[in-house]
């Protein structure tokens, strides 16, 4: 599966921005899908998820702000980001695991290249 995700950019705080992310696979339906980052010097968070079925998942520090969607048609999932705030910058990342389900980094097989998010203050 390969992805290909867009739509980053820099954006002052309080500001939004809508990532996109598309998917070679034809079983993207049957995919969990999930948006990282990851900042210089530390580890990829996870940021929010999405299941095969749509439940979704968020991490406390964005929930409320951010909203995670899908279409399955279009092989693409999105990150809405709203009221963003500087420790939102970061490089996103979009990903897929054949799983359906995962809250874990470590379940997600495919990954796509990142795309910067620059929030300032």
């Amino acid at each position: 599966v390969q992805l290909q995700a867009c739509g980053g950019g820099q954006v002052q705080a309080g500001g939004f921005l809508k990532l996109a992310c598309t998917a070679s696979s034809n079983a993207f339906g049957a995919y969990a899908l999930a948006w990282y980052r990851q900042t210089p010097g530390s580890q990829r968070e996870l940021v929010a998820m999405i299941s095969n079925v749509g439940t979704t998942i968020y991490t406390d520090s964005v929930k409320g702000r951010f909203t995670i969607s899908r279409e399955n048609v279009e092989k693409r999932v999105y990150l809405q980001m709203d009221s963003l705030k500087p420790e939102d910058t970061a490089v996103y990342y979009c990903n897929a695991a054949s799983l359906g389900s995962s809250w874990h980094i470590m379940d997600y097989e495919y990954w796509g290249q990142g795309t910067q998010v620059t929030v300032s203050s």
